[in-house]
Formats: structure tokens, sequence, C-alpha cells
């Protein structure tokens, strides 16, 4: 193994265990520096050599082979973070990608649904399966989604335990590790009643005719997860919006998660309490919602004003 796979490795690892980071960002990681040092090694550089002028001619070549403004920031941080750990590591006096501007982001607003095609969402949800248990479970799935803003991941995989006995609040176990109370609403709950009623009667049966213990997923599944996937729902969610009227491409597990947060906000909550229930770590990623309220109140005022709409729209003015 050569100096660079001995770097990336005790990188990767130092990141596991002492930033409890998740296996999707440690694969991501792996997969920029690896690009990286490949980089180098075509130009006969290392990464105990490489200056800021290799880190910039990287970016640059990044740029050239069209990778889009995200990528390049997202490379240009996993490299800042390796020569970070290098330095405290000793293994070099200096961290030459500290002081390299990245390429920016464009500001994409988040996508968002209006509270009207979030309740066709949510009628058609319990409406939409082949059975008694797939209405009630999609019911399920829909309306927690919903109503807790959780991330697709840690929805699928919510243990049965974190909603036994008919809680106000659950609670939720995060990135990183991280856990937050969110609460219930009302149709949540009474959605989230009916699914336990019918998993557990489920489990019980398959417990008694084939010896199987209980799943402790709330949405368990065959699949070697032992619960329903994001890909399964993801799909699933395409059949709900089919079935509602809503375009399949505006929906997504993440899009009913923006309008969670948005429908909040719209409604008067403050925006620490958003970023709570979210799991952000930063308020400033919560803050992105307010931009998405103001380009609605700017549409609204464009559509509804009757100063947006030209002097014929204006009604006659009295000569006082």
């Amino acid at each position: 193994m050569g100096a660079d796979a001995n770097w990336l490795g005790a990188f990767l690892e130092a990141q596991a265990a002492e930033r409890n980071a998740a296996r999707n960002t440690l694969l991501a990681y792996g997969r920029d520096l690896s690009d990286f040092t490949a980089w180098l090694t075509r130009r006969k550089g290392a990464l105990a050599t490489a200056t800021r002028e290799d880190v910039e001619d990287y970016l640059v070549a990044c740029e050239a082979d069209g990778l889009s403004k995200p990528t390049r920031a997202r490379r240009l941080s996993a490299i800042r973070q390796l020569y970070r750990f290098a330095h405290e590591e000793g293994w070099r006096a200096d961290n030459p990608a500290i002081r390299i501007g990245g390429p920016g982001r464009d500001r994409r607003l988040p996508k968002t649904l209006s509270l009207a095609e979030v309740e066709a969402l949510l009628s058609a949800a319990r409406g939409l399966g082949r059975t008694g248990a797939e209405r009630s479970r999609n019911a399920c799935l829909t309306e927690l989604l919903y109503a807790t803003g959780l991330r697709v991941s840690e929805l699928v995989g919510l243990p049965v335990a974190a909603v036994r006995g008919d809680p106000r609040m659950i609670l939720v176990k995060g990135k990183g590790g991280k856990e937050r109370m969110v609460p219930l609403s009302t149709p949540a709950r009474t959605a989230l009643t009916d699914w336990l009623a019918v998993r557990d009667a489920a489990d019980a049966e398959a417990e008694r005719e084939r010896r199987e213990k209980p799943s402790r997923f709330l949405f368990p599944a065959r699949g070697k997860e032992g619960h329903l996937t994001r890909q399964g729902f993801h799909a699933l969610l395409k059949d709900i919006s089919v079935a509602a009227g809503v375009s399949p491409a505006r929906v997504t597990p993440h899009v009913l998660r923006h309008a969670f947060a948005t429908h909040l906000l719209a409604g008067g909550a403050d925006l620490r309490a958003i970023q709570t229930l979210l799991g952000h770590a930063d308020v400033g990623t919560t803050e992105i919602y307010t931009h998405v309220l103001e380009e609605r109140l700017r549409d609204l005022v464009l559509e509804k004003h009757p100063l947006a709409k030209g002097a014929e729209a204006l009604p006659p003015r009295g000569r006082g």
C-alpha cells in the first residue's frame, strides 16, 4: 500500500471513529479523495508534496471535465479536511487548500407543494393498496412524513419501540447519531394507531405459523435491511402522486419534508423551532425556507395586487 493510500485509510478511519461520520459521507470522501490522488499520481505528484497550485489546477481540471459547482465545492471541502487531518497528525506543516476559494453554489430554492396538493396526496395514500394492510401502511407512511418532516432514511428505519403507547412525541435518531424529539399531529397519531394494530396482528400470525420473531421496525420488509427501503418508498410515493392527480415528477420524500417546513413557516412557526424539528445542525440551512416564503409572497402580490395588473385593473378614483 502506498503512502497516499495510507493517508486516505487513516483519514477515513478517523472520520468514522472520532466524528461518527455516516457511511454515505465516508463513501463520498473516499470517492472524491481517490480521484484527487489519482490525478496527482498522473502528474507524478503525491499528497505529501502537493502545493496550493496543484489543488487549484485539479479544480480547473474538474471544471473542464464538466463537473458541477456543487461537486467541485464538495471535492475541495474533502481535500481541505484531509489536509487538516494531515496537519494535526504532523504529516504536513501546512494545509495547501485552506486559502482556496470554492466555486460557489447556485442557490436553488427547495421545491415544495401547496397545502391542497399535500391533502390530495394524503387522501390518495389512504386508498392506495391491494389490501387493507397496504392501505393502512401507506396512509401511516405519508401522514408521518408530512407531520414530522423526517428524512426518508429516518422514516423507513423507525423502530417500532419508538412509537408504542400512542405518543405525542417520538424520539428520532438522525444524522451522526444525533437524537431529537418530534411531535405528532392528531391525524398522524390516528394513522399510526391503525397501522400498529394491523402490523402487530400480522406479526403475531407469522410468529404462530412460522415461528418468526416480530420485526423491530415500524415498516418491516423482507429485504436484507429488514424494513421498507428508501427506493421502495420513493416508488410508492410516485404511485400515490399519480392517484392524487399530482405530477410524480414533483413529488419525492424530500419534497414533502420541504412542504412540512414551508407550511410551518407560513403558519408563523419560529425558525429555530423548525431547525430543531428538521434536525439541522445550522440554522443557516433552515433559512432557505424563508426565501421560499418570500418568493411565494412576491408571486402573490404580482398576481393579486391591482397595481401589478396595469392601470386598467385599477378602480376609478374620485375627484375629491
